[in-house]
């Protein structure tokens, strides 16, 4: 601890500093108003002793500067004062403590050993707390790491499922590349948030994982399935959330979950599974189910040809209101010019 005496009185100086120079780092000496600014524009002090009577002082200047620089519990003051008529106003002036003059050397020591006590506490309490906020500070990080861990293997399982359904589909891996990022980019265009943009980029990887309990008999099949077949191929919907069902903790997997089940539901009630209507099917599902179509129209498969833009926007168009939400496929087509730069973007291999 360092500890600064102002006195204009050299013995009283002096007794102070051969008193309790064994109990400070340093002790400092000041007479005035000038050397008590300097050596606290440069040191740093701990404890101060200061008399209230200053040859160029008016009042309690002195103390008002010193409490200007550093706030009360920040520097701890004890005033020395001969008069005991000024005690209080000292207090309220910012002092912690005072000595009457003529001061008993043991008052003196009992007074500042108090407040080295208190310094050491004080010092306590802030290593305590900087360690405490530094352990803060390095778990927050640490959970940030594994949050962000967690968002990775999430995107990571999503992309190799998707994989997964792809290898026994006739579609390719930029069909899902495209609709995921169209996926995307139509959820922006409705306004949803960032978060929400990203979840269905990545979720919509999933929409068709059912596939994979599909028989390659049907699912490869090149020509138009039958009845039967076609009844047997609806349930990659029901498979696939079966397949991402008991999720709830992980917040993609549930929503891919929700895309994957409701994706070939319509507008009007005559789709699959469950022939839901209007607003009963999910904002995600409608979103995708648009890009999904979109990109499998635009696109050559072994079965058919690629059909040209103007009959694919006629042929969705014509589907608004009983396939598609009405509302999303006004976004999509007044946007249209930026899902087939989107589409080209990624063309097949």
């Amino acid at each position: 601890m360092v500890l600064l005496v102002i006195d204009d009185d050299e013995l009283i100086l002096n007794l102070i500093y051969y008193t309790l120079h064994d109990k400070y780092s340093k002790i400092y000496k000041a007479k005035s108003f000038v050397q008590t600014k300097e050596i606290l524009d440069n040191e740093r002090i701990d404890l101060i002793l200061m008399d209230y009577n200053l040859p160029d002082v008016v009042e309690f200047e002195l103390l008002k500067y010193v409490r200007k620089k550093h706030l009360i519990g920040n520097l701890p003051i004890i005033m020395l004062t001969s008069d005991r008529s000024i005690q209080l106003q000292a207090l309220k002036n910012g002092a912690n403590d005072f000595i009457t003059k003529p001061f008993e050397v043991d008052e003196l020591i009992a007074r500042t050993d108090n407040y080295i006590e208190l310094f050491k506490h004080k010092r306590l309490m802030q290593d305590r707390q900087l360690t405490l906020e530094e352990e803060v500070k390095e778990q927050t990080f640490q959970l940030r790491r594994a949050l962000n861990d967690l968002i990775i293997a999430e995107q990571e399982i999503c992309n190799r499922l998707g994989e997964a359904s792809e290898y026994r589909d006739t579609e390719t891996g930029m069909h899902i590349k495209r609709m995921s990022k169209l996926s995307a980019h139509l959820a922006k265009l409705v306004g949803l948030s960032s978060k929400e943009v990203e979840l269905i980029e990545n979720a919509s990887k999933l929409h068709d994982v059912g596939k994979v309990g599909i028989s390659d008999k049907i699912l490869q099949k090149p020509e138009k399935l039958t009845k039967e077949e076609f009844k047997i191929m609806k349930t990659h919907t029901t498979i696939g959330a079966k397949i991402l069902s008991g999720t709830k903790s992980i917040e993609l997997l549930e929503i891919a979950k929700i895309i994957a089940l409701e994706h070939h539901e319509k507008y009007d009630g005559s789709g699959y599974p469950y022939g839901k209507v209007g607003d009963q099917i999910h904002l995600y599902a409608y979103i995708v189910s648009i890009a999904d179509v979109f990109d499998a129209l635009s696109s050559k498969r072994v079965y058919k040809e690629a059909l040209p833009l103007s009959e694919v926007k006629n042929i969705m168009l014509d589907a608004s209101g009983t396939q598609f939400h009405p509302d999303l496929i006004t976004i999509f087509f007044n946007h249209l010019d930026e899902f087939v730069k989107i589409r080209e973007s990624f063309p097949d291999k």
